[in-house]
């Protein structure tokens, strides 16, 4: 340790205070966290990247400081979705800390990573209350049946109006408009549940049949369009 002509020239005065780490939440319990190993949590978070083009959604389950469960979902970017393919192999095993300073390949995955790495290591997680913490897999509960992100897109303009093209129900099909023009309901196609129908050996048009339901008053509709072509 190298100390300037001023440091090593100074009296030394006893430090009173020292009370160490403040106990943080964690998985139920009140811990003293002084290195890596004591972290743990389930918890998520969203970074962009410099441009703001694309957005990602990192949902990581750390559990004695290392990365068990990694979710990376992201949107608005195609490129994003080869970065987080690599980010998927590179999280889990790492303990956060490395995770924090290795390149994720997209810069929207590694602010994503910064900003959980703030909220698990100040005990800000989301299970930080839940006893036990949540078991490696909870990650995709948040995609529910069908394995699919929960993805909403919508567009609008001023001289058109708006077109509905996905919710968390899913794809948008048709938008049941009244006699005024106002949508009033849609009907949709669940891919998830399609997808799955067709796996297990349902002819391909059956299988949209029964995937596709309606919210809202479609059906009392005066008249449908599809958005995505009228």
């Amino acid at each position: 340790m190298q100390y300037s002509a001023e440091v090593q020239g100074m009296a030394c005065v006893a430090r009173g205070a020292n009370h160490g780490a403040a106990p943080i939440p964690q998985e139920g319990a009140w811990t003293k966290v002084k290195e890596v190993k004591d972290v743990c949590g389930l918890t998520h978070g969203v970074g962009w990247c410099a441009p703001q083009q694309g957005a990602c959604k990192l949902t990581l389950n750390v559990k004695n400081g290392i990365i068990e469960e990694a979710l990376v979902e992201t949107i608005g970017c195609s490129g994003m979705t080869h970065s987080a393919a690599m980010a998927a192999e590179i999280l889990p095993g790492k303990t956060i800390l490395e995770a924090l300073n290795t390149d994720l390949v997209c810069d929207a995955i590694n602010t994503a990573m910064r900003e959980l790495f703030l909220q698990i290591v100040y005990g800000r997680s989301q299970t930080a209350f839940s006893e036990g913490g949540l078991p490696v897999g909870a990650g995709l509960e948040d995609l529910g049946k069908g394995l699919r992100s929960q993805i909403g897109t919508m567009y609008g303009t001023q001289a058109k109006g708006p077109r509905y093209l996905e919710l968390a129900e899913g794809y948008v099909t048709s938008l049941g408009l009244d006699e005024d023009g106002e949508v009033i309901g849609y009907q949709f196609v669940h891919l998830g549940k399609m997808m799955e129908m067709i796996k297990k050996g349902t002819d391909a048009n059956e299988a949209v049949k029964k995937a596709t339901g309606q919210y809202g008053r479609y059906s009392e509709a005066a008249r449908y369009l599809d958005p995505r072509h009228e």
